[in-house]
């Protein structure tokens, strides 16, 4: 059966045209996605050695999972002050999602920071009457703690392999902003930041942006490996 030869370079003329659309489609997505992973850029994703909770999850995972669960709960900034020291679910800062994250991986963050305000007040130069109920949400206080506790990493973002999961960050030299670490990032392979200022969106390409108004002066690791004497976990 002879072929048409003007149906032919029709038919010929659209596989072109769809292979074109995929190649242009295919380009547009790589070029302006929202967001890559650690693997776009070669990045091993580092996991904890420990699960706190046991729930067969690492605790960097946990910590960067608590985090998110805070941002895609939305909660309303605000800062006041709390009787009983946790505000509701729905009200929080920037502060609230790193003891919410700790929360999530098993840990009880408000009562650790306390137990070592108890026993090293000079340490927390800022305290001038320890206060459970609002200490552990002061980014100074946390700062301090992390320096003591965690890994103590780069603050240089052009090291992106350094730069992981469920990592902590703080901003300014009056300890200002904190946030954790998401594994999304950037063109650039910078990675996004899980924080709470009041934003629309909590999960956020900002490591840059923020660090050149309020420099980086903490980057952190949670390694409870050998810090039994410090632990608490969340009953």
């Amino acid at each position: 059966m002879k072929v048409n030869k003007r149906v032919l370079i029709i038919i010929l003329g659209c596989v072109i045209a769809l292979a074109i659309s995929s190649l242009l489609n295919f380009t547009y997505y790589e070029e302006y996605k929202l967001f890559y992973s650690s693997e776009d850029f070669g990045i091993t994703v580092i996991k904890s050695d420990v699960d706190a909770n046991n729930n067969g999850i690492d605790d960097y995972t946990d910590i960067l999972e608590g985090a998110r669960i805070d941002a895609y709960n939305h909660p309303v900034y605000d800062g006041r002050y709390w009787n009983l020291g946790y505000p509701p679910d729905n009200i929080g800062v920037c502060t609230d999602v790193i003891w919410r994250a700790f929360k999530h991986a098993g840990y009880n963050l408000r009562a650790m920071l306390d137990n070592d305000i108890e026993k090293y007040n000079k340490e927390y130069y800022k305290i001038k009457h320890p206060d459970t109920n609002i200490d552990f949400r002061r980014v100074g206080n946390l700062h301090l703690f992390f320096m003591k506790y965690a890994e103590v990493l780069t603050n240089d973002i052009s090291k992106l392999e350094e730069w992981q999961p469920g990592d902590i960050v703080v901003f300014g030299y009056d300890t200002v902003h904190i946030g954790i670490i998401s594994n999304k990032r950037n063109r650039k392979g910078e990675p996004y930041v899980i924080h709470n200022s009041g934003q629309e969106e909590r999960e956020e390409d900002i490591l840059a942006i923020r660090n050149e108004i309020d420099p980086i002066t903490g980057h952190f690791r949670w390694n409870a490996k050998d810090l039994e004497d410090v632990i608490v976990y969340f009953k």
